[in-house]
């Protein structure tokens, strides 16, 4: 399991700035639930002074998802936007007291829709910042060439793992491991310094990477068991992954029916045998 700090578990239990601004001065929205993660944040912004007054987001994700939107809102309110706009993913994490190496992904989509979201509000295109964006390198979790070199560079990374670990690229297929590895020598040839990731000592391929077991279990909630749900009323909640444990909640109907026992055993069965034999389920308590 991973090792959340406490400040990482108040905050996914108790998530502050959660909703909607429905006159938000700036919206970003990132990712996508198919992929995993997904990000809206709204501002309300002090024209005067250009101070960020409120900040509201709605995330779809994991727990250190949740927990990084929410940190990201209680850090950039009060700060005007300039001020906030010098927020880096780290400083996402640091606020948390840190996370584990495998969810520091989750700091980097809220950096990354903090930056949208200012883009939006300076009424800079859109479209034009995704066609900046650069080639597609990762197609699983459709990450674009230009999000892994700001990654690599303001991060220090010099693995392909470490590359996965804060912007989930190559943790499914590993197709585009070689085009990471070539970013990777290239933004640090840049820095003056040779990196050579192709040398590195070959690991063995693992069965399944934990990011593609994540993103199965979210497609199989999504689209096996989702619409089953709600034909009687009901709805489902992915609330955490870790390893091999799935924690969700029961929404709707199936929040208060005497069978949520048999309902969570299907679940379970179902995402064994679509994702992965092991996996457990368990249904969190009120």
């Amino acid at each position: 399991m991973w090792d959340y700090t406490d400040k990482v578990k108040e905050l996914f239990l108790h998530p502050k700035n959660v909703g909607v601004i429905e006159d938000a001065d700036a919206v970003g929205d990132v990712g996508s639930i198919t992929c995993g993660d997904a990000l809206k944040l709204m501002l309300k912004i002090d024209k005067e002074t250009e101070k960020i007054v409120d900040a509201k987001f709605q995330t779809f994700g994991c727990g250190s998802a949740i927990a990084s939107s929410s940190a990201l809102t209680e850090m950039i309110i009060g700060k005007t936007v300039e001020e906030a706009e010098r927020v880096t993913n780290q400083d996402i994490a640091d606020f948390l007291g840190g996370l584990p190496r495998e969810k520091m992904h989750c700091s980097v989509l809220g950096q990354e829709a903090l930056e949208v979201a200012i883009a939006n509000y300076r009424g800079v295109d859109l479209k034009k910042i995704e066609e900046e964006e650069g080639p597609l390198v990762c197609q699983c979790f459709g990450i674009h060439e230009k999000l892994i070199e700001k990654t690599v560079m303001e991060n220090d990374l010099k693995t392909v793992e470490e590359v996965t670990n804060y912007t989930k690229a190559g943790g499914a297929c590993q197709t585009c491991h070689p085009t990471i590895e070539d970013i990777i020598e290239r933004v640090w040839k840049a820095k003056g310094q040779e990196v050579h990731v192709k040398d590195e000592a070959p690991k063995a391929k693992p069965a399944m990477t934990n990011l593609k077991k994540i993103a199965l279990i979210t497609e199989t909630i999504e689209k096996e068991i989702r619409p089953i749900l709600a034909q009687d009323g009901g709805d489902i909640e992915l609330l955490d992954i870790n390893g091999n444990e799935v924690l969700v909640a029961l929404r709707g109907q199936c929040s208060s029916c005497k069978s949520a026992y048999y309902t969570v055993e299907g679940i379970e069965e179902k995402l064994r045998e679509m994702v992965y034999p092991d996996i457990v389920v368990k249904l969190q308590k009120d």
